[in-house]
């Protein structure tokens, strides 16, 4: 006798985030006809009826806890590697000498495999799970990869990964180890993607790249969901979000609405400020002429290589999602990026990665140009942990063969 048992989901349709056309829930899905992304759509007064905030709070402190805002049906289904919910570390040293509110950093490094990928990651891996999938295959510039490695070896699934051939070599390592078919390639992220998506027909996989399939959002909504019950069904002023493929974005913002539309929060959003680099800004550029498409970026180059993402399929999404909130979109310098990771290190103990380093870089950018406001409660995304990048050498070396010399140790 099987042990199956099914949640307690809501969805009704997936529907094509450009034209709005309905597809039917439970098949396998790309993109849409118009080679758009697919949005999970739900029965949220429905939702509303069966779940209250209070149900919450017997449940496990996991991503899981909000299943039922989640498309998988079965229960074994659900490919868990320990995905708990993660701290918000407030920063008061930054905030004395920024002269400021509220500054709240989401330390998505905690995650398994080290980043906020394995949210998104997690929920396409199930649905995958749940709809049959054998083989799965994506283009990463590095976490989403190994977190598509981790999940698909704990699900059964085989992996095909293709990484620009500059990936941190930790990156590579770890997807290689997890059990993924790994590749090097000569070019940018969207020239993996372009691998991926061509050989769909010879190999047999899917296509997991970013909004390429359903699920990602839906995994990477979870964070507007968590973030909102750490502050007691509230929002911050502002979030500062590092954007490359801009799923997150795209999720929080979906998350805000499927809150408020059951009555959890209600009409105040968050001014979303999407942080690129200016090595690779095509959402900025977009978005200060005022186009609703980013045109593919030139020769892109970063040491923030999750956000070294020349052309995002959700372009618009994202774009959408920044002007509706009121928020804009900021380039900063690798340099500002390197002092900001270091300052955060040094002042808050707190280790960012490249990527959660240029919201910080932004943050103080904008701050001296008016742009956010000192009195706003402001959030940073720490997407993954500084562990897995560089970390510029600065400790001294002592000879043991010489007399301790402390006063010198003293001055270093």
């Amino acid at each position: 006798m099987s042990n199956s048992r099914q949640y307690p989901t809501f969805v009704t349709h997936l529907e094509c985030s450009y034209t709005g056309k309905h597809y039917p829930a439970d098949r396998l899905h790309g993109l849409s006809e118009a080679g758009k992304p697919l949005l999970v759509r739900y029965d949220l007064e429905a939702l509303g009826k069966q779940l209250n905030k209070q149900d919450l709070q017997s449940r496990l402190p996991e991503f899981w806890r909000y299943r039922e805002f989640l498309p998988v049906r079965r229960t074994e289904n659900v490919v868990r590697l320990g995905e708990l919910m993660t701290p918000l570390l407030p920063a008061p040293s930054l905030q004395a000498e920024f002269g400021c509110g509220d500054i709240l950093i989401k330390d998505e490094g905690r995650l398994p495999t080290g980043s906020f990928k394995a949210r998104g990651l997690a929920l396409a891996v199930a649905m995958a799970k749940e709809l049959g999938v054998t083989c799965m295959a994506m283009p990463t510039n590095g976490n989403a990869g190994a977190a598509l490695a981790a999940y698909c070896s704990r699900a059964g699934i085989e992996t095909y990964v293709f990484c620009p051939e500059d990936t941190p070599r930790v990156n590579v390592e770890e997807i290689a180890f997890q059990g993924a078919k790994t590749f090097l390639a000569n070019g940018y992220i969207n020239d993996c993607g372009r691998v991926v998506g061509e050989g769909k027909e010879a190999m047999g996989w899917f296509d997991t790249s970013t909004l390429k399939e359903p699920y990602r959002i839906e995994g990477k909504k979870t964070m507007g969901l968590e973030l909102a019950e750490q502050l007691d069904w509230d929002v911050p002023d502002v979030i500062l979000y590092p954007t490359g493929g801009g799923t997150g974005l795209i999720g929080m913002w979906k998350a805000f609405d499927e809150l408020e539309a059951i009555g959890w929060i209600g009409s105040k959003r968050p001014r979303m400020v999407a942080v690129q680099a200016t090595g690779c800004a095509p959402i900025v550029k977009a978005y200060e002429e005022g186009e609703r498409h980013a045109e593919p970026w030139q020769n892109a180059s970063t040491i923030a290589a999750g956000i070294r993402v020349p052309a995002a399929v959700g372009d618009f999404l994202i774009l959408d999602a920044v002007r509706q909130s009121e928020g804009f979109a900021v380039a900063v310098s690798d340099e500002a990026i390197n002092q900001a990771h270091k300052e955060c290190a040094v002042k808050e103990g707190i280790l960012l990665c490249p990527e959660g380093a240029a919201t910080l870089a932004a943050l103080k950018q904008e701050l001296d140009s008016g742009r956010i406001r000192r009195d706003e409660r402001v959030m940073l995304f720490n997407c993954a942990t500084g562990l897995k990048y560089p970390m510029a050498s600065t400790h001294h070396r002592l000879d043991l063969t010489q007399a301790v010399d402390y006063e010198a140790i003293r001055r270093a």
